[in-house]
């Protein structure tokens, strides 16, 4: 079992940055990848950013990159996303999640489909 609580939402204008914690304690059970995924009002939930735990290794949507890093911190096990160049598009409920299982993927590294955990989700607002 594997419980994920997201903390560092909040509000900020355009341009701006922001940094989301995501604590994961887990029971019975391995991580292989943790990401962030987002929904805004009215959208389906989408994938942001993916990290593998032992590798590092990281993939990104194309609306991101360049402004959002994801990362973790093993000791303290913890995931992190540092958002810079915040956009109102960027307005979203952000969620935490993570996969059990590091074979192939089922239908890619930010399909929500390939995740089994999740977290309760937090807010961030961009204003202009």
């Amino acid at each position: 079992q594997v419980r994920l609580v997201e903390s560092g939402g909040g509000s900020v204008q355009a341009g701006g940055s922001l940094r989301l914690s995501c604590a994961a304690s887990t029971t019975d059970d391995s991580v292989y990848w943790m990401s962030w995924f987002r929904q805004a009002p009215g959208k389906e939930r989408e994938g942001v950013a993916t990290i593998n735990i032992g590798s590092s290794a990281t993939y990104y949507d194309d609306s991101v990159k360049g402004r959002f890093t994801i990362s973790q911190d093993n000791v303290k096990n913890t995931l992190y996303l540092q958002m810079n160049g915040l956009k109102f598009e960027d307005t979203a409920i952000y969620y935490c999640a993570a996969r059990s299982w590091g074979s192939t993927w089922l239908r890619g590294p930010l399909e929500r489909t390939d995740y089994n955990y999740w977290g309760q989700g937090i807010q961030v607002t961009v204003s202009s």
